[in-house]
């Protein structure tokens, strides 16, 4: 099957080199009238930076898929008279809101972007060096030194994209999270019987009372074993990790439905056990095809501590209780 919506990148690997400082001058004061002056070298200009800056118009990484090496430029050197040199350009890096940036070497995570134009250093540039006006004393009048410009910081870092949303979609293949997040919002995900449908994440902004709103994501579907990287794996459980609630669903029709959720449960405590303090709601997801005396039956059987509802997206039934649920549950 052939990959689709391959725009969305979440993860990159990039070079970044800081710009140089500029180096101090050592020039002394001469003109017509003065044949022997003081010291008057100006300061070198400071190295540009590498600096990321939140977008919330951006939602995926693509940008820097082929541009992998970004440089900034360097100062200027310093000249006579006190003249600074001039500040080199600093590389701006804009990134979608819920980015993370990691050293490559050591994996350490150096800042997380979740707002709008928020902005971090990456790569600090080479400080100006110090022109020989400053090292002037009353033992030595006439230094003949200045201060070279910092050099420049380079590396590899990690850039990793993690969805921000209030909810997040949780079930196995086809269980019927894309019909539900393009029946309570205008996202428009692609729908098809078949597993895997969904592979990349899709955010849509659901409707609530009174000009309420939140976010919820329909994170790719993740089979037993995903916590090891088997089918999607990986690549889409950071995702849940900054959900606030956990929204499982289950379709009806599933043989057990209290061992799919607890599938799902094992496979996200084996991530990341923290995941399991978030709310959790399971809805059990096209219940349209269940009468009275089965959805009955079927309540005995599920896990006693979790709230629990039967929808139907297509009839949609359930819909408005289960937007209540999850309003009670984000601000609670």
């Amino acid at each position: 099957m052939r990959v689709k919506n391959s725009n969305f990148v979440d993860y990159v690997k990039i070079f970044c080199r800081s710009g140089k400082g500029g180096a101090g001058s050592s020039h002394f004061l001469r003109d017509k009238t003065t044949a022997k002056g003081g010291p008057d070298g100006g300061d070198g200009g400071e190295g540009g930076h590498i600096i990321l800056r939140g977008n919330e118009q951006m939602w995926t990484l693509l940008h820097l898929r082929y541009k992998k090496h970004i440089f900034a430029e360097a100062g200027g050197v310093g000249s006579g008279n006190h003249r600074h040199g001039r500040d080199g350009k600093s590389q701006v890096i804009d990134v979608p809101l819920g980015t993370i940036a990691k050293n490559s070497e050591t994996g350490e995570i150096l800042c997380e972007i979740t707002n709008n134009n928020e902005e971090f250093i990456l790569v600090k540039g080479g400080m100006g060096g110090r022109g020989n006006s400053h090292f002037k004393s009353s033992t030595n009048q006439s230094p003949r030194y200045s201060q070279p410009g910092g050099d420049v910081v380079e590396g590899w870092f990690i850039l990793e994209l993690k969805v921000l949303a209030d909810v997040g979609l949780v079930g196995l293949p086809n269980a019927g999270k894309s019909t539900l997040l393009s029946i309570v919002s205008a996202a428009k995900p692609e729908i098809a019987n078949y597993p895997f449908t969904t592979l990349v994440p899709n955010l849509g902004i659901v409707s609530y009372r009174d000009h309420k709103s939140f976010i919820m994501a329909d994170i790719p579907g993740i089979i037993e074993g995903a916590s090891e990287g088997k089918g999607l794996g990986l690549r889409f459980l950071r995702h849940i990790e900054r959900n606030s609630t956990l929204l499982f669903m289950v379709p009806a029709d599933t043989d057990d439905i209290t061992k799919e959720y607890k599938i799902l449960l094992k496979e996200l405590k084996k991530y990341n056990a923290e995941l399991l303090d978030k709310d959790r709601i399971l809805a059990i997801s096209k219940s349209d095809m269940l009468d009275e005396e089965l959805v009955e039956e079927i309540k005995k059987d599920l896990p006693a501590d979790l709230p629990s509802l039967f929808i139907s997206s297509v009839a949609q039934q359930g819909l408005t209780e289960l937007k209540d649920l999850i309003w009670e549950k984000l601000n609670k």
